[in-house]
């Protein structure tokens, strides 16, 4: 019988963290959408790709304007994934939290 193997943590990114555009929105301020992509690693390899669950707790905000914010897990491997990290129009997002749990054989 295999066992189950679960890893978690939580991130901070924004302003400070290389290639983040959320701060700076389109001088037409289009419907473009604007994204940052993270690697996440695990601590510890999983045999398989393991089920993920992200969750935002925590955002920074510019309050002139609506806030649109998406977060979502891709390229889910046995390694780690990538948070894509999203927002459009004039929206300015200078940081964002968020915690995740892998769960896995």
């Amino acid at each position: 019988m295999q066992s189950w193997n679960a890893l978690s943590a939580t991130v901070q990114v924004g302003t400070l963290t290389d290639g983040w555009t959320l701060a700076t929105p389109a001088p037409d301020a289009c419907d473009e959408i604007r994204v940052l992509r993270f690697a996440v690693y695990f601590s510890a390899p999983f045999d398989a790709p393991p089920v993920l669950h992200l969750s935002l707790t925590g955002f920074d905000l510019d309050q002139r304007d609506a806030s649109r914010l998406t977060l979502t897990a891709t390229e889910i491997t046995n390694t780690g994934f990538t948070a894509e990290i999203a927002t459009w129009r004039e929206t300015r997002v200078y940081s964002v939290a968020f915690s995740w749990l892998a769960l896995g054989a």
